[in-house]
């Protein structure tokens, strides 16, 4: 796919103010060009990403400066691709959310006392992680000049995009596979935006974007996902860097993170290797682990075979918001997970339910399918001897999941039905 190229109504690269952001570097060549709205390498192809000049920092002042910042992303803006006033401007404002000590759910998985955390982004304004890489986008959407808001969406995204153009004043079109879950397709719509269900799966509704991108229909129109998708992907970052800080500043040992395209792992892991480099944490070993649905597992797949390359696969599966057939990061998971000496593994649907419950029972942390997927792939790989028990070890809930409550609905629901009286009570056994 040819490197697309900013429309004529967007500012000039000279004119954009992106804090401590100095131009995209390709991940491939490493190949620079100036910051626009662009995703792809014009000398190979490679996928850009943002390259920063953090030289003027001072680790003690920069410390002081995020801890009196905002409780939100904005906190970690001298470490992001967005201008020093950010806070300032009307956005979703997320991020901050709980690091959540979760010691019935350790004891559930033979974990050791105080050492597993659950961060769980269904805090955040549309209940799910997606908010933040929205909120980033938002900003470069600004800085280029854009005036639409849109995205290829598996649902939570297209709700971000459309509480954040709603709060911005930004026009939102944003497209969805059309057999979503309908509390997302409610969630998605609610906010005012075009919502746009296309026939197909995923990666059905990702290629129709990229030629409206290409076409004069697409001028003005800012994809968070695609055309501002190295923003967009920097977003994912304030997780390690939420992580670190609510653990005093420190690494986690273990981390397992859901797979879609797989940009949230990869950027988890800049993000930690930024924290090291600034001096912000200590250099210490870390493993990331990588969890996918096995009906949607092409990234696993590769791992166990000991394969360089993903090869695309058909989605069926319940976790439909990490249903990403053809992953685009896919290929860089494989070298984190190797690098980091962690493991890259899938569960099917039924363990995804089981592992919603014992979330919902043990923490009273209701997740989406994505952190049934987590859960259940840390249960995973504590009984195959991958993941350790005795070391700290987080595992993300990236959504709420009251936007998938078909996963769960079939077998959950009343207890008993009784009269209105204590004999009735006693009766269904609930005098106990």
């Amino acid at each position: 796919m040819a490197a697309q190229t900013v429309a004529s109504t967007t500012n000039s690269a000279d004119s954009v103010d992106l804090g401590p952001a100095a131009a995209l570097s390709c991940r491939e060549c490493g190949h620079r060009v100036p910051l626009g709205p662009v995703f792809a390498c014009e000398e190979c192809f490679g996928p850009l990403e943002i390259a920063y000049d953090f030289s003027a920092y001072d680790t003690e002042e920069l410390r002081k400066l995020i801890e009196a910042g905002p409780a939100n992303i904005w906190r970690y803006a001298p470490l992001l691709p967005v201008p020093a006033d950010v806070a300032d401007k009307p956005n979703i404002n997320p991020g901050w959310t709980k690091l959540v000590q979760a010691d019935n759910l350790a004891r559930e998985l033979g974990v050791d006392a105080g050492k597993l955390f659950v961060k769980d982004d269904s805090g955040n304004p549309t209940h799910s992680f997606k908010d933040r890489v929205v909120a980033q986008a938002l900003e470069a959407a600004r800085a280029f000049g854009f005036t639409t808001l849109s995205c290829s969406s598996t649902g939570n995204l297209a709700g971000a995009v459309g509480a954040a153009a709603a709060r911005a004043g930004f026009r939102s079109c944003v497209f969805i596979p059309h057999d979503l879950e309908q509390g997302k397709v409610v969630m998605a719509a609610v906010y005012g935006g075009e919502l746009v269900g296309i026939e197909g799966n995923y990666d059905d509704v990702n290629r129709f974007c990229s030629e409206l991108i290409g076409d004069p229909a697409g001028e003005g129109w800012g994809f968070v996902n695609v055309n501002l998708r190295p923003y967009y992907a920097e977003g994912s970052k304030t997780l390690a860097y939420e992580i670190c800080e609510q653990l005093g500043w420190r690494l986690p040992d273990q981390l397992v993170v859901p797979i879609a395209s797989g940009s949230q792992l990869t950027k988890i892991d800049k993000g930690l290797q930024e924290l090291i480099k600034l001096g912000l944490v200590e250099d210490k070993p870390y493993k990331i682990f990588g969890a996918q649905a096995e009906g949607c597992s092409p990234v696993s797949v590769a791992y166990k075979a000991g394969h360089d390359v993903v090869r695309p696969q058909k989605p069926d599966t319940i976790a439909k918001s990490l249903a990403i057939g053809n992953p685009a990061d896919g290929p860089y998971v494989l070298d984190i997970a190797r690098r980091t000496g962690g493991a890259v593994e899938d569960v099917d649907d039924e363990q995804i339910v089981d592992a919603i419950k014992l979330l919902a029972r043990t923490e009273g942390i209701f997740a989406e399918t994505a952190g049934g997927v987590t859960v259940g792939v840390t249960r995973k790989l504590i009984e195959n001897g991958l993941l350790d028990p005795t070391l700290t070890t987080v595992v993300l809930n990236t959504g709420d999941g009251l936007k998938t409550l078909d996963a769960v609905a079939s077998d959950t629901g009343l207890t008993a039905t009784i009269r209105p009286n204590l004999d009735s009570f006693r009766e269904a056994g609930l005098a106990s």
